[in-house]
């Protein structure tokens, strides 16, 4: 919607280090565009609940299965390509490293226990086998990756000039905006102003939601063969994608710029960190049946 003609940035605002991003100028040329987003979510939260709550979606699950949840999936990551390959080409030898080390932890070291110190029990004092790459393959990477340009930075072995390749890996390019952001902040709904709607940005968002539902589907399948459990009903898949317009009204209203739905990536950590919740099912106690003798 905001790769609209009328919505294109103005030229003054393509230069950040040249803008004032306090200016009431620059504030209402991001606002407007948040409260287009938020009347557009609202409306298009309304035909997903609609057909969430009314069965309908329950009712298309006939004609709905892999050969169509597929191509819809790639065809909602393929524009995830263009900004995944700007944010890693800021430094390429960086993003390398991050993704080999996510491989190397989630599939090759996943089953190699780690001592680790513990307390309790009998023992008090003690260490305990801990499988840590099996429950951190992507958040250790990051850190690891991160205390890496932590080091690059101090020693200044990436480049101090903004303009040169590089630049953003360093640590320090963004130290003051947790200096600059208030330490409480309560959200409210309609905190951006008056939210408004246009008819091309709500078929806009409304082909979003077609696309996010069939998604939805395809994770709730997805997620229950990963933990276990039985497919989804048709009555559960039906109150997942309303609760899901539900949180994409709410979420519009509070102006967060973007709706909630189920993400696949989550359905791939379950999987990569075989992090889920335990089931527990009671047993049936076994009944004897004694005779009497004759």
């Amino acid at each position: 919607m905001l790769s609209l003609p009328e919505w294109k940035c103005p030229e003054w605002t393509l230069n950040a280090s040249q803008v004032n991003t306090s200016s009431p100028e620059f504030t209402e040329e991001w606002q407007k565009r948040i409260r287009e987003l938020q009347g557009t979510i609202m409306v298009a939260s309304c035909v997903q609940m609609l057909l969430g709550f009314s069965g309908f979606i329950g009712f298309l699950m006939r004609f709905i299965g892999p050969l169509t949840i597929a191509p819809t999936i790639s065809l909602v990551a393929l524009p995830l390509f263009d900004p995944v390959s700007s944010e890693a080409g800021i430094h390429w030898g960086i993003s390398a490293m991050t993704i080999f080390l996510i491989v190397l932890f989630s599939q090759y070291l996943k089953n190699i226990a780690v001592p680790v110190p513990a307390y309790g029990g009998e023992k008090k004092c003690h260490t305990s086998k801990f499988h840590l790459f099996q429950a951190f393959p992507v958040l250790l990477p990051l850190c690891i990756s991160w205390f890496i340009c932590f080091m690059l930075t101090v020693t200044n072995a990436l480049p101090m000039d903004p303009s040169a390749y590089g630049y953003l890996a360093r640590t320090d390019t963004k130290g003051n905006v947790l200096s600059r952001a208030p330490w409480f902040r309560f959200p409210y709904p309609g905190q951006w102003g008056l939210p408004t709607v246009s008819v091309a940005g709500v078929f806009g968002v409304i082909a979003a939601v077609i696309s996010s539902m069939l998604e939805s589907v395809g994770d709730y399948y997805a997620c229950a063969r990963l933990v276990g459990a039985p497919p989804p009903p048709k009555h559960a898949i039906n109150r997942g994608i309303g609760i899901e317009g539900l949180g994409c009204l709410l979420a519009g209203a509070w102006g967060s710029g973007s709706g909630t739905t189920s993400y696949s990536e989550n359905v791939g950590a379950l999987g990569i960190t075989k992090v889920r919740l335990p089931t527990w099912c009671p047993r049936t106690p076994h009944t004897h049946s004694a005779h009497a003798p004759s």
